[in-house]
Order: C-alpha cells, then sequence, then structure tokens
C-alpha cells in the first residue's frame, strides 16, 4: 500500500496579500538574510529556511498561526511549506512565484529602511 503526501495548499500573490491583510494570516518569508534586507512584503515575519531546516521554531509571531509562505521564486517556500506541515503547523500555505510574481502584481516591496525595495 502506498501512502501519499498531501502537499500544502497553493495560493497567488494577489490572494495571499488579501488574505494577510484582511484575516490576520502571517506572511511568512524564507528566504534569507540579504534577501530579505533588499526588499520583502510590508509586515511579512522572517525565517529563513535555513534555520528552518536546522530545527529553527518559528518566529513567536508566526507560533499557532495559519501560515502563507513565501521566497523568491516558489522553490523554497514549497520546501518550507511542506517542512512546517509536517511538524504540524496548521494552516500553511505556499505562494507561487514567490516575490517575484509579489512584485510583478504590483504588490508593496519595502527594504529594511522601510524604503521602496528590490528583490534579490
Amino acid at each position: 500500500m502506498f501512502l501519499f503526501r498531501r502537499r500544502p495548499a497553493r495560493t497567488t500573490p494577489a490572494a495571499s496579500h488579501q488574505r494577510t491583510r484582511d484575516e490576520g494570516v502571517v506572511l511568512l518569508d524564507v528566504r534569507e538574510g540579504a534577501e530579505w534586507t533588499a526588499g520583502h512584503a510590508p509586515g511579512a515575519v522572517h525565517a529563513p529556511l535555513s534555520a528552518l531546516l536546522a530545527g529553527a521554531d518559528l518566529p513567536r509571531a508566526a507560533q499557532g498561526r495559519p501560515l502563507m509562505v513565501i521566497c523568491r521564486s516558489g522553490h523554497r517556500s514549497q520546501q518550507a511549506a511542506r517542512l512546517l506541515t509536517e511538524r504540524g503547523a496548521v494552516a500553511v500555505v505556499d505562494i507561487t512565484g514567490g516575490m517575484n510574481a509579489w512584485a510583478a502584481a504590483g504588490l508593496p516591496v519595502v527594504d529594511a529602511r522601510g524604503s521602496r525595495g528590490s528583490i534579490a
């Protein structure tokens, strides 16, 4: 008998932006520090995939809350969503296309100082 693991749900940047605004879902950015500093979505919580893979806990602001996971292009966020789901996180959704698609959709991106950011 084969057991199939259910993949985490996926959604678009626009839908995730609305859910984080209207429903209080946490936008979890799993890119590395330099990428985060160059530009991220306002209000996102940073938790690098490398730290999560090494066993780090989610930041307090993301613990026990529904999560929308994003990276640069969508690959690392899929990996992080699977990992977090396996760890028992509730309602983990991967954002297709990552921050590249987020910015292409005209959604806001800020740098570490709160100024207009860029995707690194």
